[in-house]
């Protein structure tokens, strides 16, 4: 069960949800100033009083670039990356050939137990980790250029081990950066000076149950809003105004979904803007205009732990994928007469073409993915699976994305594979142990051999051509640029 369980993630995800062991905080180099607000507020059993979430703002040392720095235009500001589908877009041409020694180290953090992504933005890396020392929830704002911290803020936050602590990716824009937390704690704060702005407890104001594994949801912006799903019995899915912390508007939930791990995607389709979700009892497409939901489908579950994000594939066609013997699907959205219907297109085994943590990737009309066997694969849009990267090669549950024609691939132990993004063939390119042991060369070794990493399986971002990864309690930056 354990294994399933990374980032998100996210949410898909991820999110990024999955076995954590060991870490430690960071907060080197750094003066507390006066809390916003008491910080003490913890209620009975360890769970944060409303009081108590705007927390603690810590200047650090790190220095943001400014705007006349070519970092300063770099972005990856969410979840997936800024058209959520985990697909860099940056003309800048990346190395094909590592090395002996692989990607040059740019900077490298301690984190806090973990699989917590990040996003970019304006020089600025966002990490929503967890400070074990204090016992709290951290976000964390750092340079781009160096890794050092510029500030943080964090509220007490006590919480068990439930496979490690933090597992979700920010959403930022210029003006704001929101976050939701392992016990679905919502935040906004200013995304230059890390100034609280309002947040939200949706188990206390909503009565939302925690997912097991604590929450993976990833928070979506969306123009000025902030989109988010409860997932309880008063209220399915809610937008915020993300300038005052204003509810704009919630979706009923009748049925009483719960909150999963998965995240919200946006889609347009007969000209209409729709949140699309996967809930405890379905699939869900929510009207971005009012919250009213446009239609709904209850022949998508996953059995436990539902993880990876809708991918929308285009002309209504969107994609799903679970573990725990999920398998996969493709669903059918249509306008018919004013109102939407949903058909299956064509359903998938688990281990034929399924992806149990990290969402698929569309990539030029062709999904990848790594399956529940751990092995890279290739389908086409009518479903038809065009191959696997075979036994030799698997990747367990770790992230993927594209970018310069490549799949750049992490397996657990933190071994990072570049491989040909093509629909002829699995075509390797490159290979190299981010956490490595001593004097071992990927080119002569099994991957088990030379990696150090342990779990590296939170969701990578990728801007100018710096990687940023990480494993259970560290996060790196790797120069993968072409020489």
């Amino acid at each position: 069960m354990a294994k399933l369980l990374p980032v998100g993630l996210a949410a898909g995800a991820v999110a990024a949800l999955a076995l954590w062991l060991t870490g430690g905080g960071r907060a080197h180099g750094l003066t507390e100033r006066l809390p916003d607000t008491d910080t003490t507020g913890l209620a009975a059993g360890g769970v944060l009083a409303p009081s108590a979430l705007p927390g603690t703002l810590i200047k650090g040392d790190g220095v943001a670039v400014g705007p006349d720095s070519p970092l300063y235009s770099l972005s990856w500001p969410r979840f997936r990356g800024a058209r959520l589908d985990n697909v860099s877009t940056e003309p800048l041409p990346l190395s094909r050939d590592w090395g002996r020694e692989g990607p040059k180290v740019l900077w490298s953090v301690n984190m806090g137990e973990g699989y917590a992504g990040p996003a970019v933005l304006n020089g600025r890396v966002y990490v929503l980790d967890y400070d074990q020392q204090r016992q709290g929830d951290a976000l964390l704002c750092l340079s781009l250029a160096d890794g050092k911290e510029i500030w943080r803020r964090w509220y007490p936050n006590r919480i068990l081990r439930q496979h490690g602590m933090s597992r979700t990716v920010p959403a930022v824009t210029d003006k704001y950066v929101v976050t939701l937390g392992p016990k679905c704690h919502v935040m906004c704060v200013d995304a230059a000076s890390g100034e609280y702005r309002w947040g939200l407890d949706l188990v206390n104001e909503f009565k939302t149950e925690v997912p097991q594994w604590s929450a993976g949801q990833c928070p979506l912006i969306d123009g000025s809003k902030a989109i988010i799903a409860p997932g309880a019995k008063t209220c399915l899915m809610l937008a915020v105004d993300c300038q005052t912390g204003s509810i704009l508007w919630r979706t009923p939930n009748p049925k009483g979904w719960q909150m999963t791990h998965s995240s919200i995607v946006p889609m347009e389709l007969a000209g209409r803007r729709m949140y699309i979700y996967c809930g405890s009892g379905g699939v869900v497409g929510v009207s971005a205009d009012d919250g009213k939901a446009l239609w709904e489908y209850e022949g998508w579950k996953v059995p436990m732990a539902n993880i990876p994000t809708p991918v929308i594939v285009g002309d209504g066609r969107i994609f799903l994928t679970g573990g725990y013997n999920a398998g996969s699907m493709m669903l059918q959205v249509k306008d018919v007469g004013g109102k939407f219907v949903v058909e299956p297109l064509f359903r998938h085994k688990a281990k034929v073409f399924d992806s149990p943590q990290h969402a698929p990737i569309l990539y030029k009309e062709h999904l990848y993915s790594v399956r529940s066997d751990g092995q890279l694969a290739c389908m086409d849009l009518e479903g038809k699976v065009l191959w696997a990267s075979g036994s030799a090669h698997r990747f367990g549950l770790g992230p993927f994305l594209i970018a310069d024609n490549m799949i750049l691939a992490m397996d657990d132990e933190g071994v990072l594979t570049a491989a040909e993004a093509t629909p002829s063939g699995y075509r390797q390119i490159a290979q190299a142990a981010v956490w490595k042991k001593p004097g071992e060369d990927p080119r002569s070794a099994e991957p088990g051999e030379i990696a150090d990493g342990q779990e590296a399986w939170g969701p990578m971002a990728l801007v100018g051509g710096r990687l940023i990864v990480r494993d259970l309690t560290r996060m790196v930056c790797l120069d993968l640029r072409a020489q």
